[in-house]
């Protein structure tokens, strides 16, 4: 009997230490990696000013968290470099869509810049008319913007609602059950996405989400947009949240469509960092450094990673940006995104500069 007493005490002691050392084990303290994996929740807290990119090494995503690129190199070969990391091969006729920007002097991408990259995809430029008069509100004067921009030298240029609008459908959306692209939208058989971030002046910020949705969408899919899914004539008037949520649910159709993200891929360039949008011809100057180039297979954790790189500087010169941003409760546009299954707003940061 004493002996099984004396081994039930020892059987005891030992459950005891497993349990102990069960407990101690999630206050381990984290190793050092190559990459950063980041939560949403936890970027919403932790904005504090950090002046280092993770180191490039081998990538080890966190469960499966989509993976974010980034350079500081904003450069042609920067631009190359990102893209490359997604390794990601475009099939078939390629889009390549951006903003061609308002005139006189608005921030869009130069020419210059993303030259090389739209012709090694052999890539032509895409747009689509504005809704909100300009001088891209037509097709002609559109083109002629196109050409006084450069864009025209360097690739074809189509803008797509030319000869109107093709409708796609919506799935899972609050908002809209269908959205209005450029007619000639299908002719694409990929979609690489090249976004200048910046503030906006009633999304509060732009980035790869706007740019498949509002910029994806024909003048009357602006106008849809805008109004949440009231009005295809009036892009005025609509209530915020039903803005920011049908921009949302406007960018999931056309990734749906391109079989559920596998034909289409976003480049984010954080430069000139104004807080207002490429379509608005005279914006302010940037008060915020230029920071680099992202790129990702999922729109939102790119947009996501952006919008984190600006609040770790949002009590320095990131103040205006992150003000112009929460002034329009622009982040619900990412949370929407991520609640109808656009992509994820946790992400795997990694940086590709030596």
């Amino acid at each position: 009997m004493n002996l099984k007493r004396f081994w039930a005490t020892i059987l005891s002691a030992l459950l005891l230490l497993s349990l102990a050392a069960c407990g101690n084990g999630q206050q381990l303290p984290e190793t050092d990696d190559s990459s950063q994996t980041i939560d949403s929740e936890q970027s919403k807290t932790e904005n504090e000013p950090q002046s280092e990119t993770p180191e490039s090494e081998e990538v080890h995503p966190v469960e499966e968290s989509p993976v974010v690129y980034m350079t500081t190199d904003i450069s042609p070969a920067g631009l190359a470099a990102v893209y490359e990391s997604l390794n990601w091969t475009p099939t078939g006729n390629v889009a390549v869509k951006l903003s061609t920007g308002e005139p006189p002097a608005s921030n869009y991408l130069r020419p210059e810049l993303i030259q090389d990259l739209v012709q090694s995809v052999n890539g032509t430029i895409v747009e689509c008319n504005t809704a909100y008069g300009g001088s891209r509100s037509s097709t002609a004067m559109h083109y002629q913007v196109a050409e006084d921009h450069g864009f025209t030298a360097i690739a074809d240029v189509d803008i797509q609602d030319e000869h109107g609008s093709m409708t796609i459908p919506v799935t899972g959306g609050a908002r809209l059950t269908e959205n209005y692209v450029g007619a000639s939208f299908a002719d694409y058989d990929s979609y690489l996405v090249l976004s200048h971030f910046k503030g906006h002046t009633m999304a509060g910020f732009g980035g790869a989400i706007k740019n498949i949705s509002i910029g994806l969408g024909s003048s009357e899919g602006k106008a849809w947009i805008h109004s949440g899914g009231t009005s295809r004539t009036n892009a005025w008037g609509g209530e915020q949240d039903a803005f920011w949520e049908s921009m949302a649910e406007a960018g999931k159709s056309v990734s749906d469509y391109l079989e559920n993200g596998e034909r289409i891929v976003y480049v984010n360039v954080m430069n000139r960092l104004s807080v207002d949008c490429d379509c608005d011809g005279n914006p302010a100057e940037p008060d915020m450094h230029d920071i680099g180039i992202l790129a990702s297979t999922d729109p939102v954790a790119l947009d996501q990673a952006c919008i984190d790189l600006i609040y770790k500087q949002k009590n320095g010169d990131g103040a205006s940006l992150v003000e112009r941003i929460e002034s329009r409760n622009g982040l619900h546009t990412l949370e929407h995104a991520e609640e109808i299954g656009l992509g994820s707003r946790t992400y795997t940061l990694v940086s590709i500069d030596g």
